[in-house]
């Protein structure tokens, strides 16, 4: 029984040998090529990541003494350095770039920054945070200015329950209510602001203060008048 077995054992692994040699002559030409272009790729792969890597080092460099230019006071040179990270730079540095100039954009006019953001709401590429940032930068440059209905449509637009700025937006919109007068509509942008689990501390010690002065209602500042104040000195000659 054993040797039966051993028999069996030996014909199949001569079938199984058979049966590679002739893969291998009718094949090997394509197996050669397959191995070859899996080394290729491997090759080419590692190389790819190690150019990315130097390019995302140099634009790096770039990008850091753009933003040095910028905070020296030097915004014309740092416009242009932002610029070019922008059209030749990595996806990543590239959008950071059109966020620094639309930043420094906005510092010397209001409405061109905040067009230069409205484009950086519009890219559907850059990503549900990165374009709502977008949205919550070009209404703080609007309220202030003409345009503050669009300002605080897109300030709204962000201030729902779940609305990554939505504690900014919120603020921004009970404070701008609170300087029009608005005392109620300022009370519930607060309000909401309060109750919110998420709300940062720093945010929820300005509410204590703005609750207060929703509470003492609208304020009417006149001039004071000095009480009992002395005449004023004879005029000698």
């Amino acid at each position: 029984m054993a040797e039966n077995n051993e028999f069996i054992r030996e014909v199949d692994e001569d079938y199984r040998r058979d049966r590679f040699i002739q893969i291998w002559k009718r094949y090997n030409a394509l197996i050669i090529t397959a191995a070859i272009l899996l080394v290729a790729g491997v090759g080419g792969w590692n190389y790819w990541r190690h150019a990315e890597l130097v390019r995302a080092e140099a634009t790096s460099e770039r990008f850091d003494q753009a933003s040095r230019l910028a905070k020296d006071g030097n915004t014309a040179q740092a416009e242009r350095d932002f610029a070019a990270i922008q059209a030749d730079g990595p996806a990543g540095y590239a959008l950071l770039a059109r966020f620094r100039n639309a930043a420094e954009t906005g510092k010397r006019d209001a409405a061109a920054g905040a067009a230069a953001y409205d484009a950086l709401a519009a890219d559907k590429g850059a990503g549900d945070a990165l374009r709502d940032l977008a949205r919550l930068r070009a209404a703080l440059l609007r309220i202030d200015g003409t345009d503050q209905a669009a300002a605080l449509t897109q300030l709204q637009g962000l201030a729902t329950p779940t609305g990554t700025y939505r504690h900014t937006a919120r603020e921004m919109l009970g404070l701008t209510a609170l300087r029009k007068g608005d005392i109620e509509g300022a009370g519930r942008w607060f309000d909401q602001i309060a109750s919110d689990n998420d709300t940062p501390q720093g945010l929820r010690q300005r509410v204590e203060i703005y609750a207060a002065l929703v509470a003492g209602g609208p304020v009417t500042v006149t001039e004071a008048k000095p009480e009992n104040a002395a005449p004023p000195p004879p005029i000698t000659r």
